[in-house]
């Protein structure tokens, strides 16, 4: 385990000591006043709503032993406890973690595209730590703030899986630079972030600064996707590129796919046999590859990597199966919502034969100029998966109902609302066992609320 002391803030980062001593160790890193335990270390970030600076003497109450400040307000005292003035505490943060990833010489993971990272990050997870003592991202932690707070949470890891999210371009890049991947994840190329970035190409321009900071040329992307194939062929000559898929072929394939709504098992060609990931649908076959490859690469047992991928289990909200007191099965996907993760649980809720299919959707956000054109998409996919229900939520909702209705699809079998709250409890009452339903859309559209009420009928 490495140790970071006061005067490595001092060093790298700019600071200047105000009260304590620069030999003393530094704690847990927090952001947070409210989280502040026993000898954390408060860094004071200033937001565009909040100052941090201002809670410093409530860091100082719950037990900071050391506090990291941007701002001198008159009228407090800052010898409570050591105390480090630096220009800017973000920064500060980010030179800080960058320095303790020096410190490792263990395998960093690294993890973005559209659509899947989380539950990439995670399945990775569960295969690496297999083996090795292993420290990943919480939740989605993934940006300027929660990758250096990641980083600067290494204690005594053998291996790190990390990820990165982005809104705009030159953010993964900062990240890349700070984590320094040894290997690098592309998961797709898809229309998250579509309204910030203009277009697809932009988007994998943006995905693409992973590479910026890496220490080794190990690249594993998605052969299936349009704009990363083109990008393997291209770059073949320049990186170690390692490609999965199911349609086209790659070095790992999955082929002889048996999969229902929870749970799906799979063949990689060539390789083994047997792979079981319990989660329904293509989007964690996908997952469960890229993990398989990461453990092929650490030298992991084929039989651990294989344990690893069956243990995973996913983060609340996403795909969570859910069934209520008079028998309805709920998919509570709320978490959050674009058009490739939209068109993926649709098809997974698709693939059900016994049951009515209901599906409650709401907005797609963030999607700019591109609004109207993929909510109608989405439209398609409702009439190509055979949704029997049709519950939408949100402005923009309005037009995948235009769009159904434009195909045939019975208006009988449609509910429109503006807004969650609005709809009425008592169709929900009419939902019973012989019923399985879908809910998602983009975080903003509140659908967990949705989730709640129908589970306490």
């Amino acid at each position: 385990m490495y140790n970071l002391y006061i005067d490595d803030v001092i060093k790298y980062c700019g600071g200047k000591l105000l009260y304590g001593n620069k030999e003393q160790i530094l704690g847990n890193i927090c952001t947070d006043s409210r989280k502040i335990n026993e000898n954390d270390v408060y860094v004071a970030i200033v937001g565009e709503k909040f100052d941090g600076n201002d809670y410093y003497e409530d860091a100082v109450k719950r037990g900071a032993s050391c506090c990291i400040i941007s701002k001198i307000i008159d009228g407090i005292s800052y010898d409570k406890c050591a105390t480090i003035l630096v220009d800017d505490t973000i920064e500060c943060l980010q030179k800080l973690a960058s320095y303790k990833r020096n410190l490792y010489n263990i395998p960093v993971i690294a993890v973005t595209g559209s659509v899947g990272k989380t539950s990439t990050k995670d399945i990775i997870y569960s295969v690496v730590s297999k083996k090795y003592k292993t420290c990943k991202t919480m939740g989605n932690y993934n940006n300027h703030l929660g990758v250096p707070l990641t980083i600067l949470s290494l204690r005594d890891d053998e291996a790190l899986v990390i990820e990165m999210g982005m809104n705009h371009l030159g953010e993964i890049s900062l990240l890349s630079k700070i984590a320094k991947p040894s290997i690098s994840v592309i998961t797709n190329i898809g229309t998250a972030h579509i309204g910030n970035l203009g277009s697809r190409e932009n988007i994998l321009k943006a995905k693409m600064e992973i590479l910026d900071g890496m220490i080794d040329n190990k690249i594993i992307i998605n052969n299936d996707n349009d704009l990363l194939y083109k990008m393997g062929i291209d770059m073949d000559n320049k990186y170690d590129i390692y490609t999965y898929s199911i349609d086209n072929d790659s070095d790992y394939k999955a082929v002889n796919i048996r999969d229902s709504v929870f749970e799906s098992k799979f063949d990689i060609d060539g390789i083994d046999k047997d792979v079981v990931v319990n989660v329904g649908g293509n989007a964690y076959i996908y997952n469960s590859l890229v993990a398989y490859i990461v453990g092929d690469m650490l030298g992991i047992d084929k039989d651990r990597i294989k344990e690893g991928i069956s243990e995973f289990k996913l983060s609340s909200n996403r795909l969570e199966k859910k069934v209520n007191s008079n028998g309805v099965v709920i998919i509570d996907d709320t978490y959050n919502a674009n058009y490739d993760s939209m068109r993926s649980s649709l098809e997974l809720l698709g693939r059900v034969k016994d049951k009515r299919k209901i599906a409650i959707i709401g907005d797609m956000l963030e999607l700019g100029n591109y609004t109207e054109e993929l909510h109608k998409n989405i439209g398609d996919v409702v009439i190509d998966n055979k949704i029997d229900v049709l519950i939408t939520v949100g402005e923009y909702s309005k037009y995948i109902v235009d769009r159904v209705i434009e195909l045939g699809f019975s208006k009988d079998n449609i509910y429109s609302y503006d807004k969650e709250e609005e709809i009425d409890r008592s169709l929900l009452n009419k939902f019973d066992k012989e019923d399985i339903v879908l809910i998602k859309g983009s975080h903003g559209m509140n659908l967990i609320n949705v989730v709640n009420r129908l589970m306490s009928i």
